[in-house]
């Protein structure tokens, strides 16, 4: 009788309701998200923490709620689209891509996961979006609107060396939008009165080439076309801009960082911010497709004195009162 009487005790409080402190609270869900750029993680050092801070600023721990797995091609555009394949299978939320190289390598990938795409010169022209306040697919992100700012970078150099009458452009032919922006150039030079002659670089050795050619045509000033193959061997070709006393102008903060005269170009750490809350967005259930691309409001206008002193250029006060930062 003891042990029927023990077994319906256990019974009885088998099947009571567990109070609530004692209910094991669901595991939060972990979301996945994957950052593919062609650049070194050292180089976007200093934009990343924007990024991560601003996912913390709206809820997203790292570890417990968020997961970051950042793939970088270390300058190998090849590389893309099998660092893009092996985010895919860890099954991520999102894709966050910097550049058009990294966005083409994640859009053959996938057109179902989101993807939030980072300073990409042209996405209408590259393809990626049907119009910038429709994408109509699965991406969407920030555009850095090449389109307005090469005339600006044209009138800028010539507003610093007032007597240029020769610029000359490298370009990179395997970027997707390195020919138009090229044609660009060519219209807004002509519209300045300056004349263009342009060049080809991709890997190391093809930029120690182009310089060879350069100096012979004896430029007044040299524009470099955005792209990750010249943001990432950005050292390598301010030095040989300044060996060959050849003032250079750049769209992106990093070239006067490591040497080049001038550089115009937009907030980079005000579109990583951008780019967080985009996939906030998305993972609170908003479709790319109907997520506007947004355009830079904001730019970054630097000069490295130093570079100047070298080349035995005085930029004008003009110029030095609209910096946003001058390198001494």
């Amino acid at each position: 009788m003891r042990v029927t009487l023990l077994l319906a005790l256990i019974a009885t409080f088998a099947s009571l309701p567990i109070p609530p402190d004692f209910a094991a609270e669901p595991a939060p869900r972990v979301y996945r998200v994957g950052y593919l750029t062609p650049f070194p993680r050292s180089f976007e050092a200093s934009f990343i923490p924007q990024f991560e801070q601003t996912l913390a600023d709206r809820g997203y721990v790292l570890g417990q709620n968020l997961s970051i797995i950042y793939k970088s091609a270390e300058g190998r555009d090849e590389r893309l689209p099998e660092l893009a394949a092996s985010l895919l299978k860890l099954k991520i939320d999102v894709f966050v891509t910097h550049g058009t190289p990294a966005t083409r390598a994640a859009q053959q990938a996938t057109a179902s996961i989101p993807i939030v795409m980072l300073t990409v010169l042209d996405p209408v022209n590259a393809g990626f979006v049907v119009t910038l306040s429709h994408p109509g697919g699965n991406i969407t992100g920030s555009s850095e609107l090449s389109e307005e700012l090469i005339p600006k970078r044209l009138e800028l150099l010539k507003e610093i060396v007032p007597k240029a009458s020769l610029i000359a452009v490298i370009w990179d032919r395997t970027h997707p939008t390195n020919a138009l922006d090229l044609r660009r150039t060519e219209d807004a030079a002509q519209r300045l009165g300056l004349r263009v002659r342009a060049t080809i670089a991709h890997e190391t050795n093809e930029f120690e080439k182009a310089f060879a050619s350069i100096r012979q045509w004896h430029p007044d000033a040299l524009l470099v076309l955005t792209s990750p193959a010249a943001t990432g061997r950005m050292g390598q070709i301010a030095e040989l801009a300044r060996k060959s006393a050849i003032p250079m102008m750049y769209g992106a903060r990093a070239g006067a960082e490591q040497g080049a005269l001038v550089t115009y170009g937009p907030d980079f750490s005000d579109t990583y911010r951008h780019a967080a809350i985009f996939v906030d967005k998305i993972l609170k259930g908003a479709k790319p497709a109907e997520l506007p691309v947004e355009q830079p409001t904001r730019f970054e206008l630097i000069i490295n004195l130093k570079t100047a002193k070298a080349l035995g250029i005085t930029i004008p006060e003009s110029i030095l009162l609209r910096a946003d930062e001058v390198i001494r």
